[in-house]
């Protein structure tokens, strides 16, 4: 998934988007376009990975289909907290992430299934959003400060965020669900991190 030979030589994806950098480099921008199709296309890579070349290809002009415009491949929650920001992610490939504002963390690459059924709950929750919100179009805000809260979708046609004091995010009923699946699955995260 992504790595590199003995030799130093880039595997797949890697090597797709150097190739469609290399062809927008000679200003040939439909074998550009052709080679981030051709990633889509590649089985079992990781979700931020594909999330990468839909990214590029709408940079290009070139919008998912209709069919898959909202499927949620990943879901990040940030909270501002007083010494800085912690932020859970979960991917459709069943990785999800727990960084604290400390800089410790936890990085779940699936070793087994244990997370599955609260990683698919927060991208559940995390769709109804995507269903009801639009693509942010907009330059990315600085990170949520004390006391606020950001919920990102991670969709192929973009960037789905909305951003609130905590306390009133909870109480949303777009945004309660997917607060309370990410505070389990963060603690989830912290009690793995502790064996």
């Amino acid at each position: 998934m992504g790595e590199r030979t003995e030799t130093g030589l880039c595997l797949e994806p890697w090597a797709s988007f150097g190739r469609a950098q290399q062809f927008l480099d000679s200003g040939d921008t439909q074998n550009a376009i052709a080679s981030l199709q051709g990633v889509l296309k590649m089985p079992e890579l990781e979700s931020r990975q594909y999330l990468q070349a839909y990214h590029c290809l709408r940079g290009l002009g070139v919008d998912p289909p209709t069919e898959k415009a909202k499927d949620v491949l990943g879901v990040v929650v940030e909270v501002g907290i007083k010494n800085g920001v912690d932020l859970v992610a979960a991917w459709a490939d069943h990785h999800a992430r727990y960084y604290n504002f400390s800089g410790a963390g936890v990085v779940w690459e699936r070793p087994h299934d244990r997370l599955d059924l609260a990683i698919d709950d927060l991208l559940r929750v995390g769709g109804v959003v995507a269903r009801v919100i639009g693509p942010w179009d907009k330059e990315r805000p600085p990170a949520p400060p004390e006391g606020m809260a950001r919920i990102n979708v991670l969709v192929p046609s973009g960037l789905h965020f909305g951003q609130g004091e905590l306390d009133s995010f909870s109480k949303d009923p777009l945004g309660g669900p997917v607060i309370a699946s990410a505070l389990r699955l963060m603690q989830e995260l912290i009690s793995l991190g502790k064996k």
